[in-house]
């Protein structure tokens, strides 16, 4: 009795079945992305740390708890709410109480003599505890950073009226690689540092403590 041949499988399919899948599985997945900070660390240098007036230091501490403490115009310290964060960190920074050499020209802020003097002089202090949960880190972080912009944003418009953009939108252009007129980019670049100049951000990290 003759052999029966074994039927044979038609594979011609597989590979269009493959590559289906392929892209299914391409567009399907979701790709989880770190969250974080850009920092560009200072130059290290040599000379002697400059005295700083404790009034121009917006002294920020946050707990393992996540509760906010917060020690500046003049008060002892104050628990306070992250939504109200920025507004406040905006209020010091704009307050130009200095005087003489120290006067803001451009501050609209209430003058209090017991704050901040200028931009160019306050600084904004942080420290965490090492329970602190990330998520309020990077929250607390996004509000000073927030507070910053508010006020370039403000004064990149008040010098360049006419440029149609804000600070943010004028950083954005800048780092754009789709923006490729070298002149524009120089343009963007001169108006960028200008702001900078007078609105520095200043924002200093204390090491993290434990309780």
């Amino acid at each position: 009795m003759a052999k029966r041949a074994a039927p044979e499988v038609n594979a011609g399919s597989m590979a269009d079945i493959a590559f289906l899948l392929l892209i299914f599985f391409l567009v399907t997945t979701t790709i989880e992305t770190d969250s974080g900070l850009n920092r560009k660390l200072p130059p290290m240098e040599e000379t002697e740390p400059p005295i700083i007036k404790e009034k121009n230091i917006f002294q920020l501490s946050v707990n393992k708890n996540d509760q906010l403490f917060l020690k500046a115009n003049g008060n002892d310290g104050e628990v306070v709410e992250l939504k109200n964060l920025r507004e406040l960190a905006v209020a010091f920074l704009d307050n130009g109480g200095g005087q003489g050499d120290e006067a803001c020209s451009f501050c609209r802020g209430k003058k209090n003599p017991s704050s901040s003097d200028n931009p160019d002089k306050a600084i904004i202090s942080l420290q965490n505890d090492r329970q602190t949960k990330y998520k309020t880190y990077i929250a607390v972080q996004n509000e000073l950073i927030a507070a910053y912009n508010q006020l370039r944003n403000r004064e990149f418009q008040r010098l360049y009226p006419n440029s149609g953009m804000n600070f943010e939108e004028a950083n954005k252009a800048y780092n754009d690689p789709r923006t490729t007129d070298a002149s524009v980019k120089e343009k963007l670049k001169e108006r960028l540092e200008a702001v900078k100049a007078l609105i520095p951000q200043k924002l200093s990290e204390a090491e993290p403590k434990s309780n």
